[in-house]
């Protein structure tokens, strides 16, 4: 072996610090085992902080009708039925306490005039069920987690990326990485590994995802052998902001819609009145002044239009742009400054209420959103699909190897609510912390091989290798042409012909990544990080589009302009992606389990 790595040894080691493995450390090392934690940048920066809006469980605090039935009945329904129903019932059942928990842990929750925890409305959910922190959840849950974690005796590598996951006799035994600031190479010897590593948005040219999200895990779990589920779900979320470019994508959370927030197109007509799906003429307003009292949590009003399901929001505002209705950067206008009309004190309701949209929209855009609308558009935001994973234990098809959290799939199915990322991540979070914990308990540690551990370094510090010429280009280039064409032609609306191009892209731009060449030494090296999360952007770009092109119906996420409805079979199946044998990456469709009989019950009695 050419170098004699600096190694670590764990039982449980947990790839990525946002909100699912942070909660998995947690609960592994609260089972007495020894964890370490990995961490692509500083900790506390994980794009968890991003989620603003609020976690959804059904508490009941704000309406009492509310229950984990009415919830589970809401994100089966939301993910069009191809959910993994364990996990959405394990889901709604858990969520309260894990919101309790974290205020056990010292979280300070926004509060009713009673005390309780407030509760706030949100697209797809029928009843207020997002426990928040202003519009700051997500940083909250981020803070609290790490001041909890910190005391468990967990051991955290900060700002390292993992290359390889490491395997001996068909069970995952560890990982191979290396710190990013002086690219000195680590062996982490684990008896089980979960993957939390996050989303896979910059995939796409215009995203919400912070730099990190370029897929890591799911690649790195599927070169593994782990099998990828409903990869072809991929949610925009309806606004983001667009204007001034060094800021389009950047999230502008559903809660500025929660709280009253309308959108317009350039005539400043409310276009979401002229598209309400059948399923949700019933819960949904036609009137104005029902949208305002229901944002204002009166139990009577039927919901605004502009607080339908996401998928089908950014379908409606891409339906505007392209009718040229739009606004003048290419998008629409969001406005909660109308509202002038109903509270005296507006502003200061605004700030108190979101007061990071404003900070936001102040400070990057110089606009006032008290005063003025918002100009957002639709943006790459979060992957439904990812690792396939047990509902119960979060286990992979791999042994030692566990997921949880965005890179993993299954209770989300077709669409997201928004709210339910973040109770997901600390439901399933814990639960995959347990069971990797149990798996340690009941596995020795098996020391990967030296051939497996050169053959990850020589892949990874190949790019300095080759030479820098006509035929070999920088990483750079590969990547801006891989993100922009996911962008024209797996984006919000797809069509056959187009993204069979892309797949002949995708093989083309394998081609040329393989030959990318990095300049100067590893320490310090952008160019170099982006050559290795080439693989992964690729690996998850070519799942996307392979499955987007076998299902030919739209369903959630999913949209086909050229097979626009749902297909009566197409909530019997998920797809399933895996690794075959000579490397290639295979599909198959696979029957979703009959769902048990007390819960279509639930389903049948919230209709």
């Amino acid at each position: 072996m050419a170098t004699n790595y600096e190694t670590h040894e764990y039982d449980v080691l947990v790839i990525g610090a946002g909100g699912a493995g942070l909660r998995a450390a947690i609960e592994a090392s609260a089972a007495g085992v020894k964890v370490g934690l990995i961490c692509k940048s500083l900790l506390g920066k994980a794009h968890t902080v991003m989620a603003e809006g609020g976690m959804a469980a059904a508490m009941g605090n704000v309406d009492d009708r509310d229950s984990w039935k009415v919830h589970f009945a809401d994100t089966m329904r939301g993910g069009q039925y191809v959910n993994n129903w364990r996990m959405a019932e394990l889901h709604a059942k858990e969520a309260p306490a894990r919101v309790h928990e974290l205020e056990a842990w010292g979280a300070v929750f926004d509060r009713t005039k009673e005390g309780k925890i407030s509760q706030r409305n949100f697209g797809g959910h029928r009843y207020p069920r997002l426990a928040h922190v202003g519009d700051r959840t997500g940083l909250e849950l981020i803070r609290t987690l790490q001041d909890h974690g910190i005391h468990q005796g967990i051991t955290v590598h900060m700002e390292y990326t993992v290359v390889s996951l490491l395997k001996e006799s068909g069970r995952v035994v560890g990982a191979f990485g290396y710190d990013r600031e002086r690219a000195r190479f680590r062996v982490f010897k684990a008896k089980a590994v979960v993957v939390c590593t996050g989303g896979l948005g910059r995939a796409y040219a215009v995203t919400s995802n912070s730099w990190e999200g370029t897929g890591d895990g799911v690649s790195l779990a599927y070169h593994a052998g782990a099998e990828l589920l409903d990869m072809e779900f991929i949610q925009f979320h309806p606004t983001g902001m667009i204007w001034p470019p060094s800021v389009k994508g950047i999230l502008v959370t559903e809660s500025v819609r929660g709280e009253g927030g309308v959108l317009r197109n350039k005539d400043g007509k409310r276009f979401m009145y002229d598209d309400i799906p059948d399923n949700y003429k019933s819960q949904t307003s036609t009137d104005p002044e029902e949208g305002w009292r229901y944002t204002q949590n009166d139990k009577e009003a039927k919901r605004p239009p502009e607080l339908l399901t996401r998928d089908h929001v950014a379908r409606c505002i891409m339906r505007e742009v392209k009718a040229g209705r739009g606004s003048p950067h290419g998008g629409v206008f969001l406005d909660i400054s109308w509202i002038k009309e109903k509270i005296p004190n507006h502003a200061e309701h605004i700030k108190k209420k979101i007061p990071s949209m404003y900070h936001q929209f102040m400070q990057l855009a110089n606009l006032d959103i008290t005063k003025e609308p918002m100009e957002i558009g639709p943006t790459t935001h979060y992957a439904m699909g990812g690792i396939r994973v047990d509902g119960d234990t979060q286990a992979t098809n791999v042994p030692g190897l566990f997921a949880a959290g965005e890179c993993a799939a299954g209770l989300h199915g077709a669409n997201r609510l928004g709210g339910n990322s973040l109770s997901d991540l600390l439901v399933f979070g814990k639960r995959a912390g347990e069971y990797a914990a149990k798996f340690a308990k009941e596995n020795s540690l098996v020391a990967p091989s030296e051939a497996e551990i050169e053959a990850a370094y020589r892949e990874a510090v190949e790019p300095f290798e080759r030479p820098a010429g006509a035929q070999n280009e920088g990483p750079y280039q590969v990547q801006y042409d891989l993100q922009n064409m996911m962008q024209a032609n797996v984006g919000i609306v797809r069509l056959q012909n187009e993204m069979e191009l892309a797949l002949d892209v995708i093989g083309k731009l394998k081609a040329r990544a393989a030959k990318v060449s990095v300049q100067g030494h590893r320490e310090y090296n952008p160019g170099w990080h982006t050559a290795i999360d080439l693989k992964h952007l690729l690996t998850v770009a070519e799942a996307i589009t392979m499955a987007s092109l076998d299902r030919k119906e739209s369903r959630g996420g999913h949209f086909r302009e050229d097979f626009p409805e749902k297909h009566p079979d197409g909530g019997k199946y998920n797809n399933v992606i895996s690794k075959s044998t000579d490397g290639s990456m295979k599909l198959r469709r696979e029957a979703i389990p009959a769902m048990r009989e007390d819960l279509k019950q639930v389903i049948e009695e919230m209709k």
